[in-house]
């Protein structure tokens, strides 16, 4: 997975691994990312408890149009990953274009090491935390449309009354122009569809603008939502998140709580070599 000094000024807005269908300039199939936001938002929910996200990975084009990669970011225990601080994504798929078309499938594994799953399931899973998801996607010019689909209970949880989340699916629309000498703008529009627990269900949005600054793109966003975060938590309010839990994802004694779907402007600097 490739991607462009624009692709890359979409990631810095909202980040998570992404794939581009513009042309690829380097020679090398092999490239590197690395960014520093002020906040990680996964699907418009914050994912460090409003701190700082250090972030990066490598990916692997291939002429054929097939790719792999892995990104990675620190994350909160707190957003549902009992004892664990970091996310490993591994993705690969096959992507190609016709004219201004572009198609993409391909699958991702999100992984967060040294978390238990069993403080977010109920006791209905066991083992480290992670989500498996296949997607298709296309891109007309500067608009792109993808669809993300759950083959396992969705981040190990299951819904309040013990049924699966298998199933769980999210449609991502986004737009990325370049406005030229260097500055673009982007935005974005995505819905949550949790299977089995509607209160969980959720649409975010997303509008920002970058700079690219001799090869780093300076990005701010503002990142909202209406995903159900009002405090105490309730399974009426799943995006009411503390800072610290234990194993069986219970709120520590001293945690704080906020709200993570609440609506933040996000500040980033990224660069893709």
């Amino acid at each position: 997975m490739k991607r462009t000094l624009l692709a890359a000024a979409l990631c810095a807005a909202f980040a998570a691994p992404a794939v581009s269908f513009a042309a690829q300039e380097e020679a090398s199939p092999l490239t590197a990312n690395i960014g520093l936001f002020s906040s990680y938002r996964f699907r418009g929910i914050d994912q460090t408890f409003g701190k700082s996200a250090l972030q990066g990975g490598f990916d692997y084009a291939h002429a054929s149009g097939f790719y792999l990669g892995n990104w990675n970011s620190n994350v909160n225990e707190g957003a549902g990953y009992p004892g664990g601080n970091l996310e490993m994504d591994f993705y690969g798929g096959y992507k190609t274009s016709f004219g201004d078309l572009g198609l993409d499938l391909g699958a991702i594994y999100y992984y967060y090491p040294g978390s238990e799953a069993r403080g977010v399931s109920g006791g209905a899973n066991n083992g480290t935390v992670d989500n498996k998801e296949v997607y298709v996607g296309a891109s007309w010019k500067f608009v792109s449309l993808k669809y993300s689909y759950a083959v396992d209970d969705y981040f190990a949880t299951r819904a309040p009354s013990g049924e699966k989340t298998r199933g769980t699916s999210y449609l991502d629309l986004s737009a990325n122009y370049d406005l030229g000498n260097g500055w673009g703008v982007n935005a974005h529009v995505g819905r949550l569809d949790y299977k089995n627990f509607s209160n969980a269900d959720y649409t975010d949005w997303k509008l920002g603008v970058t700079k690219d600054v001799n090869g780093w793109i300076v990005g701010v966003a503002y990142v909202g939502t209406n995903a159900n975060g009002s405090c105490p938590w309730t399974t009426s309010n799943p995006y009411c998140f503390a800072n610290s839990v234990d194993n069986g994802n219970n709120a520590s004694a001293d945690a704080k709580f906020k709200d993570a779907g609440r609506g933040i402007a996000v500040v980033s600097v990224s660069r893709t070599f």
